[in-house]
């Protein structure tokens, strides 16, 4: 019987001892670890953009040498069906003046920027026609007054009249004619080419202060309100944040239709011009070669000035004389034209 039991134990001592032998020795050593790559973020920087060039009619800084880029001026409709436009914001200068039905147009004149689409694009007239030869720019119209079609005929005027050129231009369907004409700066540049036109120019320049400069002088002057008609006002609300006039019509901000943004400028010159109705029609001569009266708005204060179309484009002056020209912010400008009559004292109201 011991021998039994003792047979017994040594079989399954055997059997504990084999069975350990037989299984894996466990591994202590830890797994190797896949460092994370290594993610390279550049350093911030706050240096400014360096430009090779300036823009000659914004005083900004650009990559490309625009200064015998021919300009392109747009006849732009301002009647309240034609609102919101699409484009002005792009322009590098506007001008704002009386037509007939005491509405103003939009005199767009773009060199810098290109806008993917322009318009509403309406007529022309000869007091436009001045301000556009001025800057030498392909003038953009859709017909015009007997007066100025007769001017563009008698001389060698690159314009573009849709009329008889419809392919550069179209009519969308969410608007009613006449004021849903539109274009865009590619179907101008083929215009010009199909046509030979010149692709350079003379443009003009003018003088600018630095990008950081402060205006300290001047009454204060946030709020702008013009009046070019008792039917059609405006006002231009100063944004500090931004440095920008924004444009306010008929009490509601005035936006631009591609980018729904407001429409603003960073230099305001108010003149009083004189007005002359020249038809039943209501068609106007206003003069665009002054002397004459007006403001400057630059970052909320006003400056009196004196203008005067001084190598072909008109300027503001702060001497009587009109000898020292008074120089803009770098950025867009707006100029408004008012009437002399009833004259600034009632159609321009700013503090």
């Amino acid at each position: 019987m011991k021998r039994t039991v003792k047979s017994s134990l040594m079989v399954l001592a055997f059997m504990l001892l084999t069975t350990a032998c037989a299984q894996k020795p466990v591994d202590t050593q830890p797994s190797p670890q896949i460092p994370d790559p290594i993610v390279q973020t550049p350093p911030e920087t706050n240096q400014p953009v360096e430009y090779a060039y300036k823009a000659p009619m914004t005083g900004l800084g650009s990559h490309e040498n625009l200064g015998s880029k021919r300009p392109i001026m747009v006849m732009i409709n301002n009647a309240p069906p034609a609102r919101p436009q699409t484009g002005v914001n792009k322009a590098d200068m506007i001008y704002e003046v009386l037509s007939e039905g005491e509405m103003t147009r939009f005199l767009a004149i773009f060199q810098s920027q290109k806008p993917e689409v322009i318009g509403p694009v309406r007529s022309i007239r000869p007091y436009f026609i001045q301000i556009g030869n001025g800057f030498d720019a392909v003038l953009v119209h859709a017909g015009g007054s007997p007066d100025a079609l007769e001017t563009l005929a008698r001389k060698d005027y690159s314009h573009l009249d849709e009329i008889p050129n419809g392919q550069y231009f179209w009519r969308e369907k969410f608007r009613k004619m006449p004021h849903n004409l539109y274009t865009k700066p590619e179907l101008l540049e083929k215009a010009m080419q199909d046509k030979g036109m010149r692709q350079t120019a003379e443009v003009p320049h003018f003088t600018f202060l630095k990008e950081d400069a402060e205006i300290k002088e001047g009454e204060p002057a946030t709020q702008v309100d013009l009046t070019f008609h008792s039917l059609n006002k405006a006002a231009f609300t100063y944004d500090a944040e931004q440095k920008k006039y924004m444009r306010f019509t008929a009490g509601k901000p005035h936006l631009d239709l591609s980018d729904k943004k407001q429409l603003s400028t960073t230099n305001l010159l108010v003149i009083s011009a004189k007005h002359r109705v020249l038809d039943k029609e209501g068609r106007l001569s206003v003069d665009v070669i002054g002397p004459g009266d007006g403001y400057l708005f630059q970052q909320g204060k006003a400056r009196k000035v004196k203008w005067k179309r001084s190598n072909g484009v008109i300027r503001a002056y702060e001497d009587a004389a009109l000898t020292q020209e008074a120089p803009l912010l770098p950025g867009n400008t707006w100029v408004a034209i008012l009437s002399t009559s009833p004259g600034l004292s009632k159609s321009l109201k700013f503090q």
